[in-house]
C-alpha cells in the first residue's frame, strides 16, 4: 500500500479550499456529527459587487432552493439527462468551474453555504457560459437525506476540506464513518467518491475511513494518481514547489450482490 511522504503542510489555507467546516473559534463546541450530522460550520465573509450582480442576474437560473422533496435530476438540469456528481464545499468555485468545462456531459450539483463562494461560482458560470452546474446553498446532509434518492449519484467530490490540524480537533473533520456511509448509499453501482487533501494525517484518516466502508472499494492500492479532471490550484502549485504533498483518494461503490 502506498504511503504519503512525511511532510508538514503549514501553508495558509487556499482561497479556493472548501469551507465545509469551521475555524478554531468554535473548536470548543461539539462536532456537528455529534449533535446532528451536518457538512459545515458557517463562516462569515464579504460578497463583492460582482458576486452580488451574479446573485441577482444568474441566481434565478442556477441556484436550487432547498426543499425536502426528492429531486427530478433531469428536470433540475433543464432536461439534461446526464450523470450527476455532488460536490460538497466548493470554496470559491475555481476547480468546480474547470471540471464542469472538462466534463460537459456531466451535471454538477454543488453544495456550499459560504455566500461569497456561491457568488463567485455564479460569476464563473456567467463568464464561462456553463450550463451543467446547479448550486444549493444549504447543508449537504439535508440535501442527501431529503432531495437525493439512494443509488442516484454518479460521483461525489470533496476537495480540500478543513483538516483540523490539532489532534484534539480531529473529530471535527468531515470525512467520518457515518458521513461516508451516507455518501456511499447515494452512489449508483460503479459511482465514485473522490477526496483530496494537502494534509498527511487527514489523508491517512480518509484512507482508513473509506477503506472500512463495506459499500466501497479502492480503485487503486492506497492513494490514487490525481484524476485528469481535477485542476491544480495556485495554492496547490505553490505547495508542491515547497515540497508539500497532495493526496487523492478515489473509491467506487461496489456492485450489489
Amino acid at each position: 500500500m502506498n504511503s504519503p511522504d512525511t511532510v508538514s503542510n503549514d501553508l495558509p489555507r487556499s482561497d479556493d479550499a472548501p469551507s465545509s467546516e469551521g475555524s478554531d473559534d468554535d473548536a470548543a463546541k461539539p462536532h456537528p456529527l455529534h449533535r446532528r450530522l451536518k457538512s459545515f460550520v458557517k463562516r462569515a465573509g464579504r460578497t463583492t459587487d460582482g458576486q452580488a450582480r451574479a446573485f441577482s442576474e444568474l441566481g434565478p437560473l442556477f441556484l436550487l432552493p432547498y426543499k425536502p422533496v426528492p429531486l427530478d435530476l433531469t428536470a433540475t438540469f433543464g432536461g439534461r439527462a446526464g450523470p450527476t456528481v455532488l460536490e460538497i464545499g466548493f470554496g470559491m468555485g475555481e476547480a468546480t468551474a474547470h471540471i464542469a468545462t472538462v466534463l460537459p456531459e456531466t451535471n454538477f450539483l454543488c453544495c456550499e453555504v459560504h455566500e461569497p463562494g456561491v457568488g463567485a461560482l455564479l460569476k464563473r458560470i456567467g463568464e464561462q457560459s456553463l450550463s451543467n452546474i446547479r448550486i444549493c446553498a444549504h447543508d449537504a446532509v439535508d440535501v442527501l437525506d431529503h432531495m437525493l434518492q439512494p443509488g442516484t449519484l454518479a460521483g461525489v467530490h470533496v476537495f480540500f476540506p478543513d483538516p483540523w490540524h490539532k489532534k484534539r480537533h480531529n473529530k471535527r473533520r468531515l470525512i467520518q464513518p457515518e458521513f461516508v456511509t451516507k455518501l456511499a448509499q447515494h452512489l449508483r453501482p460503479g459511482g465514485y467518491i473522490h477526496c483530496a487533501t494537502d494534509w498527511q494525517p487527514y489523508a491517512e484518516q480518509m484512507l482508513e475511513v473509506l477503506s472500512a466502508e463495506p459499500l466501497l472499494r479502492n480503485t487503486t492500492e492506497g492513494y490514487a494518481p490525481k484524476p485528469g479532471y481535477r485542476p491544480l490550484t495556485k495554492f496547490e502549485n505553490r505547495g508542491i514547489k515547497l515540497g508539500h504533498g497532495v493526496w487523492d483518494l478515489v473509491f467506487e461503490r461496489a456492485a450489489s450482490t
